[in-house]
């Protein structure tokens, strides 16, 4: 019997150990109250490690909504063949990437609310997250088009997020319902987070003259 050599176990990243660590914790024992001590001792760090890779906790969260975009655009290009069905597809997508964290997030969303210093930074990373949602979708997230688009699919996305905070259905039949109606009154009222096939929003005008 001839043995295989054995796979070396592939490590796991300190930042990820942090990240993982920040987000068990949360879970059991609050964000608010959390400190930066216990998170290095979760993912087994001593403070000058940890410090080396996020400030704050704050830097943390927007660490894992960076490795959540990573997760997101690794899954190749979107399905369908509106604009409105690819960036369907994406944001599910993403919510499939969290949702082995939704407990944790849901202290984070709630926590979060009672910083608003945290909350506005926050926001910034989840707008810029939005910007690579719209190129994954196969939209230019550039310009003063793109920046309209990325405000609207970001306040979307976070209506929906709040409905998949609350669904524990099996088929995330809520959150899709509230994901849709968003994408679809957008592609109504202007045309622009989900512009028409036929459209082109960004084609420049011609010069006068």
């Amino acid at each position: 019997m001839v043995r295989k050599p054995r796979k070396p176990e592939q490590k796991t990243e300190p930042g990820d150990r942090v990240i993982d660590a920040a987000l068990r914790l949360a879970t059991e024992r609050g964000w608010r109250r959390l400190s930066l001590a216990e998170i290095a001792n979760g993912a087994d760090l001593t403070l000058p490690e940890m410090r080396a890779l996020f400030a704050s906790k704050t830097a943390i969260l927007n660490g894992f909504t960076r490795r959540t975009d990573a997760r997101v655009l690794a899954g190749g290009k979107a399905d369908g063949s509106s604009p409105r069905d690819r960036l369907f597809d994406v944001l599910m997508r993403r919510f499939d990437v969290l949702e082995p964290h939704r407990d944790a997030l849901r202290v984070i969303v709630r926590d979060v609310a009672f910083d608003p210093l945290a909350a506005v930074c926050q926001g910034a990373q989840v707008l810029c997250s939005m910007a690579w949602m719209l190129e994954a979708a196969g939209l230019n997230s550039s310009g003063p088009v793109g920046a309209i688009r990325t405000k609207g699919l970001m306040v979307i996305y976070l209506r929906t997020l709040g409905a998949w905070l609350g669904d524990d259905s099996l088929d995330m039949a809520k959150t899709m319902a509230v994901l849709d109606r968003g994408l679809a009154r957008a592609e109504r009222l202007a045309g622009i987070v989900c512009p028409t096939s036929g459209a082109k929003p960004d084609a420049p005008e011609p010069e006068n003259g």
